[in-house]
């Protein structure tokens, strides 16, 4: 099975590459975030023609997350527990019935956080926090389970074109990994390098300064694993071709194969 996520920067832009990707790749499920659409806006019968069952929470104008999936969701949960104030649309909770039993998904569009030291940054650790309070609990039920999204997280050096010019980046600040890897230390796996230990692969690049066709580029887009589900990977990998196409995203797609 072919799990996909992308921050796909607006899908009334990008309807049309994320079309294009989705008729080449066939993933059997399809993370999508920074939609940018209310729920209603959101181009669901387009996908139902590629066999997609589509789940929407969106936002106007902001954030919104999707979910399409090739087989029919058991449950669909939006928002992240926590903030009952949060109305931020940043959070689906899935379960798809699969051959072995079930496998869950948590589609994210985790806050950007910037500047430190502003109440986005608060907001944006609270997120993680609860984030993780979130991931426990369900790490209980023993059960595949992937953690799939732009998480708005530099994990390492090696995952940015110049750490040092990132050093006081809320997706760089230590606070900020050292949350990420407080969620990793629950028992998670990160599906990429659990596949991939060179550097320089990278998930964003920027629209400014010619960031794309100098690879100065980012890893923050991930696919985290439970040990059930990372028992069953099989391969991880970035495609970066459509960062290249006529008005692209400036994230792109990453996607793992797992034995189901």
């Amino acid at each position: 099975m072919k799990i996909a996520t992308w921050n796909i920067n607006g899908i009334k832009a990008r309807i049309d590459a994320a079309m294009t990707w989705l008729k080449q790749a066939s993933p059997d499920i399809a993370c999508l975030q920074e939609i940018k659409c209310a729920d209603e806006a959101f181009p669901r019968f387009e996908f139902e023609a590629l066999g997609y069952n589509v789940d929407v929470h969106g936002q106007k104008g902001f954030n919104g997350v999707a979910l399409l999936s090739k087989r029919p969701f058991d449950e669909v949960n939006p928002r992240l527990p926590g903030d009952p104030d949060d109305v931020q649309s940043r959070y689906q909770e899935a379960v798809i019935s699969v051959p072995s039993g079930v496998l869950r998904i948590l589609n994210i569009y985790l806050p950007n956080g910037n500047p430190p030291g502003s109440d986005k940054y608060v907001y944006k650790l609270a997120w993680m926090s609860r984030l993780r309070d979130r991931v426990k609990a369900l790490l209980a039920y023993e059960e595949p389970m992937i953690i799939a999204g732009d998480f708005n997280v530099i994990p390492a050096p090696e995952d940015v074109y110049n750490p040092a010019a990132w050093t006081e980046d809320a997706l760089f600040r230590p606070e900020t990994r050292a949350n990420f890897q407080a969620l990793l230390n629950l028992g998670l796996t990160d599906a990429f390098r659990a596949c991939h230990d060179e550097p320089n692969c990278y998930t964003f690049w920027d629209y400014q300064a010619g960031a794309w066709q100098k690879n100065q580029g980012l890893r923050i887009d991930h696919l985290l694993l439970s040990p059930q589900a990372a028992d069953r990977l099989q391969a991880c990998e970035i495609d970066p071709s459509p960062r290249g196409w006529e008005k692209p995203s400036d994230h792109v797609p990453i996607f793992i194969e797992l034995a189901v």
